[in-house]
């Protein structure tokens, strides 16, 4: 019996474009027994001249500038959203209509209103839909929900997530679309700061009220035409959150941070334990065990360090090794597997649109608190 065919159309092909290309393409290395495959039917990008180029380069057979094509043609189950944020709402909405299923880059709208919309809309198609919040899926990450799901860290206290890039550090480097809130929606609390509160509302919940500030280290640069621009959109935000339990932290996003690539990061703080993960450490995950006996000199107390590296629940952790480094890509492969198994069962997939309404909705209320100065319920956004 032939395996059922999960056909994709491809929005837009910049460097996520590329890396989900990666991830269908290369599926069956990683998860060989699915009983489902997967194939980019169809990409559309702004000229021809691309789309064919990677149509060519990647062994698609569908090249278009024109979306529509490939959200109304009955042989694509799946649009995949890779295109600047502000597009995304119109896109979602049309594919929807055509009931297709959806996996969409973060954030998943510029504006909670719109967010919303779309997770109603979807919910009501009863189609598959899902958000790019890929770092969950990191094995370190998943083991810690693990943790904090058989109560190993009681009542959370405290908190500290942090992303950290240095792409705007340098004012002679051109800006990239997402430094422009025309294109972007938002600035790097969008691009970063979304990363960062689905990894602490995965892991801790809620976020009950924020307390946001913005900051603008260059006012003007260079824009991405070479000429001299006015920055418009925040180069780095932080934020204090409150949780409905009474827990509190921090979040902080970032482009500023001299001397920093990819640094994702989080500490979690409970009444009976607490846990420290960072992306540029990804084959940990340190936990600390409150309640192991203690003693003047000795005892076990400390912090534990956790190796995850490759290991993933069945059918992952096949290759590479269990035993091989952990890897960015990883999580997107594991993500995107997860998606198509949803689709392909007819099950809800996690992140779904909610999930990104609900980081939508943090960030809309940490904009809002930034301009008044403030602490904003996030309930009051809606």
């Amino acid at each position: 019996m032939s395996k059922k065919t999960l056909k994709i159309g491809m929005l837009g092909f910049g460097s996520m474009g590329k890396t989900h290309t990666f991830v269908i393409n290369n599926l069956p290395f990683f998860y060989p027994s699915l009983d489902f495959s997967a194939e980019i039917a169809g990409v559309c990008t702004t000229t021809m001249e691309k789309s064919r180029r990677v149509c060519d380069e990647y062994g698609i057979k569908i090249a278009t500038t024109n979306e529509d094509e490939l959200i109304n043609s009955p042989d694509i189950d799946i649009i995949d959203v890779c295109t600047p944020n502000i597009l995304h709402f119109d896109t979602i909405m049309k594919a929807l209509d055509a009931g297709k299923h959806i996996y969409c880059e973060k954030p998943l709208c510029i504006t909670y209103e719109q967010a919303k919309i779309a997770a109603d809309k979807a919910r009501e198609k009863g189609v598959t839909c899902g958000v790019v919040f890929h770092n969950r899926h990191m094995a370190p990450l998943t083991r810690a929900k693990q943790l904090i799901g058989e109560g190993r860290l009681g009542r959370i206290l405290s908190f500290h997530a942090v992303y950290y890039h240095s792409s705007c550090a340098d004012p002679a480097k051109k800006a990239g679309w997402k430094q422009n809130k025309d294109i972007c929606g938002g600035g790097v609390l969008f691009d970063l700061g979304s990363h960062v509160l689905d990894t602490v509302t995965y892991l801790c919940g809620d976020i009950e009220s924020v307390m946001g500030m913005e900051q603008i280290a260059y006012p003007t640069r260079l824009g991405m035409n070479g000429e001299m621009w006015q920055t418009n959109a925040d180069e780095a935000f932080y934020m204090l959150c409150r949780l409905p339990e009474g827990g509190c932290g921090t979040v902080i996003a970032s482009k500023v941070h001299t001397g920093t690539n990819d640094d994702l990061a989080i500490e979690v703080y409970g009444e009976r334990g607490a846990l420290k993960y960072s992306l540029m450490d990804p084959n940990w995950l340190y936990f600390y065990d409150n309640t192991t006996p203690d003693t003047p000199i000795g005892g076990e107390r400390g912090f534990t360090r956790i190796e995850c590296v490759g290991r993933y629940e069945a059918p992952g952790g096949v290759f590479p090794s269990p035993k091989a480094p952990a890897g960015w890509l990883r999580a997107h492969v594991t993500s995107y597997m997860k998606f198509l198994s949803a689709v392909h069962l007819g099950e809800k997939f996690s992140p779904d649109f909610e999930d990104g309404a609900t980081v939508q909705r943090i960030m809309e209320a940490a904009y809002r608190s930034a301009e008044l100065g403030r602490f904003v319920d996030v309930g009051d956004v809606r």
